[in-house]
């Protein structure tokens, strides 16, 4: 590796992984990933237990916390579940005062769903309470390990800006032609 104005860059050349061996090795990346994050629940259990909302509900609160004002239809989309249930999940963050729903004024026909304050606040403590959490455990690693972990990350969000459907920036329709799951987001 070599340091270039406070970036890491590496040479992709130097690394090569056995056609036969990738799969194993994106496998291995994963059950690592899910290590983490279960180790990484275990230590703020008690924080997650205070905040009241179940999942469904906190990944529509987080997508509205990421894609703003968003219609019914691109939740839709974005979730990957029937209309009915975002119906129901937003009902019941609008009943916690977290979202608003209204009319476009555009087109009177289609509902618009966004954050109340409420809500936002909500997602900031995800935030900060994630980010609390990440920054005492990246303060455990020496500079070598830092630095590698720097890397990783970037070249995931470099992978992400090639697959629209985990841009966050995209309208939701690359992903309307995908299979509609049955559980609730």
């Amino acid at each position: 590796m070599v340091r270039h104005n406070r970036s890491i860059r590496y040479d992709r050349r130097k690394f090569a992984i056995d056609p036969d061996l990738r799969a194993a090795a994106v496998d291995d990346v994963i059950a690592g990933y899910e290590t983490l994050m279960q180790r990484l629940a275990d230590s703020h259990a008690p924080e997650f237990l205070e905040i009241d909302v179940t999942m469904p509900q906190a990944k529509l609160l987080y997508l509205l916390g990421v894609g703003g004002e968003l219609h019914m239809s691109a939740i839709v989309a974005r979730l990957g579940v029937s209309l009915s249930t975002v119906s129901g999940l937003v009902d019941r963050i609008v009943d916690h005062g977290l979202a608003a729903r209204r009319e476009d004024p555009a087109d009177r026909r289609q509902v618009l769903v966004g954050l109340t304050p409420d809500g936002a606040r909500f997602i900031d403590r995800f935030r900060e309470l994630n980010a609390r959490q990440m920054r005492e455990l990246l303060l455990r690693l020496d500079d070598a390990e830092l630095a590698q972990v720097r890397v990783g990350l970037d070249v995931l969000s470099r992978a992400t800006s090639r697959h629209s459907p985990l841009d966050p920036t995209t309208d939701g329709h690359a992903a309307a032609g995908a299979a509609t799951r049955k559980d609730p987001a």
